[in-house]
């Protein structure tokens, strides 16, 4: 990895507990596992602002605010991306988790497996419209952008 590749990234994501909240503990375990995740290994660059990055979202009006900081915590731009595009993506994505659940306690391999390919179809779907809805202000890798709607997706379950 070069000197610039490693300045596109992410080292901290702080989710504001004012806005967001607490879940219970199988939704902070995702939220988590997704936050971890972005930290260790994310493609994020700010366009005309050097990185890495801090950030730290919250919720207004149905808006997710992305409040981008530099490796300082100084502020670099502020970013609301509006939930409601997401609607139906994440209700499709909510129940297709449900049924591959339900399919791991039957045990059927071959049904697992069918639903866990849908429901990574899914993901890589919501993965695209978080890039599209990033695209000009930030721009983010594949798997960001997939981890990234994993947040969005915690957040919903948090209701």
């Amino acid at each position: 990895m070069s000197g610039a590749e490693k300045t596109d990234r992410l080292i901290s994501v702080t989710l504001d507990d004012a806005s967001i909240g607490r879940g219970p503990p199988d939704i902070e375990h995702e939220r988590a596992v997704a936050i971890y995740d972005l930290v260790e290994e994310s493609t994020f660059a700010v366009k005309a602002q050097p990185g890495p990055y801090r950030l730290v979202l919250s919720l207004s009006e149905r808006r997710l605010i992305f409040d981008i900081r530099g490796e300082d915590s100084g502020p670099l731009i502020t970013h609301a991306l509006s939930l409601t595009p997401f609607g139906r993506i994440v209700k499709d994505y909510s129940l297709i988790c449900d049924s591959y659940r339900q399919a791991i306690r039957s045990g059927a391999p071959s049904r697992i497996e069918a639903i866990d390919m849908a429901r990574r179809g899914l993901h890589d779907e919501a993965g695209e419209i978080v890039r599209t809805r990033l695209k000009g202000k930030v721009e983010v890798d594949r798997d960001t952008a997939r981890r990234l709607f994993t947040l969005i997706y915690v957040l919903h379950l948090r209701g």
